[in-house]
Formats: structure tokens, sequence, C-alpha cells
């Protein structure tokens, strides 16, 4: 049994170093194979790094020799357009050339021209010196045979050249006047007759149909102030205060003896407005000093602004007109400020554009085209201090900017006569303007400018041949006339209420209209003894 026992453990040891001879014969061979491998391996990838080198050679070249090819491209192509340029540069060159050498050709011809003219005309300036004197001696000899007839015909008459001139110039006169005022009379009085009932009838529904009160401001403007120490601190130690306030606002501070008041001084309504409420402001919160003027002024300036805005959508609102630009509205807005005689121009232009409607419907019109000129028809006044010219014009010109059509632009440039009108719209603006500024109430002025109109109407109908007497009455809307009737027919009388009438047209400035009354009586006067 041991050796058994020994046989076996010989046997296991046995199979034991033969698995560890194989183990070890498995790895050699394992080792020799990759190493076999590892080598091929090696050389595959030397072959490879080498294919690649060489590739990467050719490449290279291949990408020289191509810049250089498209480098002499470049190179080829720009020498062509330089040379395309130069060309084109010579070729102009020699155009111009040509053209001064045959503008030199012209000149040259035309200086050859001028030179046979002023010759020709050297002569015939000597020609016409003869012919001068000729002429001047003819004319002496004429003068001379005219002044032997005339003291012929004078010894003849009786009468003077003079007295004989002024007779005949003053029958002629006579006669011819005489013959007009008879035609002028009698085209009057046709026309009025015929239009004299429908123009009341016209004028009298628009009035009634469009009644309004009237509102006048003064556009003299004055701030209250508490007492006059506050004088001191609006002007400001060494005038800091005034000069600040007048340079923020564009206005004139008047600061006089007058007590409890400063006066605003300014062309312009809208400045004048916000230094008013400015100075309130400041005289209110007691704090003056320039940067605190300028913040208030700022502030004024804003509100102001959309004060304005808002009376313009609203006045276009309340006469029912769309579509108009917003600059239109806020021009609009501005007249608020702007008054005529007292009378607020925004209001006035309201109360036009209602009355234009309501003739315009009167006569088979267009009433909201009507309405649209006669609300329009001032706004030159928004900016007339701004510009030069009437208003007429200024505002025909801001609404043609602004998108308006024809019509509106006559009615506009028209309502006082400066062009003549191309639509019906046109003369209904100016007598809705009239019948709106000759209400009463309507319009009002200065005593001082009232006084000089009055005299002024006398003057004109004074200065009139035949006149004798003449009185402005019913405040200046009237002027009534009294002439000579031994020396000025009846006739005569409708003409002279018609050149009176002309020249205060002219000569005057007025709201409304003025009535020219003639009277010519004649009094037989006889004595019962």
């Amino acid at each position: 049994m041991p050796g058994l026992r020994v046989l076996a453990e010989v046997q296991s040891w046995m199979l034991g170093v033969a698995g560890l001879a194989g183990v070890i014969l498995g790895g050699v061979l394992a080792w020799l194979a990759i190493r076999a491998r590892t080598a091929k391996s090696l050389g595959d990838a030397r072959r490879q790094a080498a294919g690649i080198v060489d590739a990467a050679r050719e490449d290279a070249r291949s990408a020289a020799q191509k810049a250089e090819l498209e480098a002499e491209r470049q190179r080829l192509e720009r020498k062509a357009r330089f040379d395309q340029e130069f060309e084109k540069e010579r070729d102009d060159l020699r155009e111009q050339e040509r053209r001064l050498a045959k503008r030199e050709d012209l000149f040259d011809r035309k200086e050859e021209a001028l030179a046979l003219k002023e010759q020709a005309l050297s002569r015939q300036a000597e020609g016409f010196k003869g012919r001068e004197q000729k002429i001047t001696q003819r004319e002496g000899e004429i003068d001379l045979a005219l002044a032997q007839q005339k003291e012929a015909l004078v010894k003849v008459a009786g009468l003077s050249v003079a007295d004989a001139r002024t007779q005949l110039l003053r029958r002629v006169e006579e006669d011819s006047r005489l013959d007009m005022a008879k035609v002028v009379r009698k085209v009057t009085e046709e026309a009025e007759h015929e239009a004299k009932d429908k123009a009341l009838e016209i004028t009298l529904m628009a009035v009634q149909r469009y009644a309004t009160e009237h509102t006048s401001e003064t556009t003299v403007r004055s701030v209250a102030i508490p007492s006059d120490d506050m004088k001191g601190r609006i002007i400001g130690r060494e005038g800091r205060n005034i000069r600040a306030i007048e340079r923020v606002t564009g206005v004139d501070i008047i600061v006089d003896d007058t007590p409890g008041v400063i006066v605003v001084s300014c062309f312009d309504k809208v400045r004048q407005a916000v230094a008013v409420e400015a100075l309130e402001r400041l005289i209110a919160d007691g704090r003056m000093h320039p940067a605190r003027i300028e913040e208030v002024v700022a502030k004024v300036q804003s509100e102001v602004g959309e004060r304005i805005l808002k009376y313009g959508k609203d006045a276009a609102l309340e006469v029912n007109l769309r579509g108009m630009h917003p600059r239109i509205v806020e021009a609009m807005g501005k007249l608020w400020y702007r008054t005529s005689y007292g009378q607020n121009v925004l209001r006035h232009s309201v109360e036009v554009a209602f009355l234009s409607q309501v003739i315009a419907d009167q006569l088979g019109l267009d009433g909201t085209l009507a309405r649209r000129c006669g609300f329009l028809h001032d706004i030159g006044k928004a900016m007339d201090h701004e510009m030069e010219g009437g208003h007429p014009k200024i505002g025909m010109d801001f609404a043609r900017q602004h998108g308006e059509k024809e019509p509106v632009l006559n009615a506009i440039g028209g309502h006082h006569a400066d062009i003549p009108s191309t639509s019906f719209y046109t003369p209904i603006v100016m007598a809705a303007d009239a019948v709106s500024s000759a209400r009463p109430g309507a319009r009002r002025e200065s005593m001082e400018r009232y006084v000089q109109r009055l005299n002024e109407l006398q003057d004109i109908a004074l200065g009139m041949p035949g006149v004798t007497e003449a009185y402005a009455i019913q405040a200046g809307r009237e002027v009534r006339v009294m002439v000579d009737a031994a020396k000025v027919g009846d006739d005569e009388a409708h003409l002279i209420a018609r050149d009176i009438a002309k020249k205060v047209s002219d000569q005057m400035t007025f709201p409304g209209e003025i009535r020219v009354t003639v009277l010519r009586e004649t009094r037989a006067v006889e004595y019962a003894r």
C-alpha cells in the first residue's frame, strides 16, 4: 500500500511537471507568435509611413505648382486690367484733347465773328450819329413851326395855350365822368336788385342757425404781485433773475413804477402765456433763482404744449372734421392764444366754419368742404410772427405742405382777396368771415385806435372833390358824406361813394365792413313878406 501511495505521488508530480512544461512551452510559442506578428506590423507601418510621406511630398509639390500658377494668373489679370484702364484713360485724354481743340476752334471763330460784328456796329453807330444830327435839326425846325402856329392860334382865339388845354381837358373829363357814373350806377343797381334779396336771406339764415356768445380776451398781459418788494426779487441780484426769465421764455418783462403789477410783452402769444403762468407760479412759490426759473418754465411749456393740442383737437371735434394732419391740429390749437381786435381767433375760426357750411348748404354745395375751408382760413395767424408775409399766404403754404387740397388752399390764401378765387368756397369763406367779424360784440379795439380810425374815415371822405361835410357814425361802421348839390349830380354821387369805399379799403385796416353813404340835397328857400 505504501508503494502504491508513492507511485501515485510520483505520477502526480510528473503530471504537474508536464503541465508546467506545457505552460512554459505555450508561453514561449505565444511570445514567438506575437513577436513575429509585431515585426510584421512594424514593417507594414513603416511601409505605410513611407507611402504617406511620399504622397504628402507629391501633394505639397502639386500645391506649390498650383499656387505658382494661380499667382501667375492673377498677375496676368491685374496686368490686363491695368492695361485696359490705362488704355481707357488714354482714350479719355485723347477725347478731351479733341474737345478742347474743337472748343478752341469754336472760340476762334466766335472771336472773329464778334470782331466783324463790332466793326459793323461801329459803322452803324457812325451812321446813327449822322441820322441823329439830322433828326435833331429836323426837330428844331418842327418846334419852331409849332411855336409859330401856336402864336397864330393864340392871336386868333384870344386864349393862351394853357387855358385852352385846361378847358378842353375839363370838358372831356366832365363828359367822361358823367357817362361813367351813369354806367356804374346802372350796373350796380341791376346787380343789387338781383342779389340783395337772396344774399340777405342766406346771411340771416346763417346767423340765426349759428349764434354763439363772444368773449374778448385782452392782449395786454400783466401779472399781479403781492407787494412792490417782489419786483426786486423778480429782477434779482444784478438783474440775473429777470434776464433768466426773458432768456428762457423769449419775452420782455417790464417792471416800472406801476404798483402791484408787472407787464409781460411779446408778439408771440404762446410764449407770452408761458411767461405769465411761469411768473405766477414763481411768485406764489416764493423761490426765485435762475435754476428754479428754468425748471418752472420748462414744466409750464410742457403743459401749454399739451393744452394747445387739446384746444386743437377739441375744436376739430366740435366742427366734426377728420383726417387733418397733427401739425395742422397743433397750429389751430395755438390760435386759442391769438386775438384779433379782442376776438379769440380759434373761436372765430369755429364760427366761420359753421357759417360757411350753412351758406354752402343753401347754395347746394358741399357743406363739409365749406366747413373745412372756414375752419382753416386763419391758420396762418398761428405762425405769421415767425415768417415773412401775410397770414393768408403763410397759411396756404403750411396747409399745402401737410396735405390739404386745392379748394381749401384757395380759401386760405384768398379769403382777403390776395389771390384770385378758383372755387365757390373762397367767396363763401370771405362772406362768413365778414359776418363773424362784423357781428355786434364780436370785436373791439382800443380807444386810441378807435378815435384814429374815425378821423381817418372823415379825412378820406373830405378829401374827395365836391364833399362839404363828412361824419363817422355807428362806432365807425358807417360814414355819412354831404356833397354840394350844385357841383355834384346824382350819378356822380354814386361814383364818389365808390371812390371813398375803395380808398377806405386800400388805406385802412378795420374789422368787418364800413358803409359809405353820400347825401345830395337841393333846397329851395323863399320868404313871404
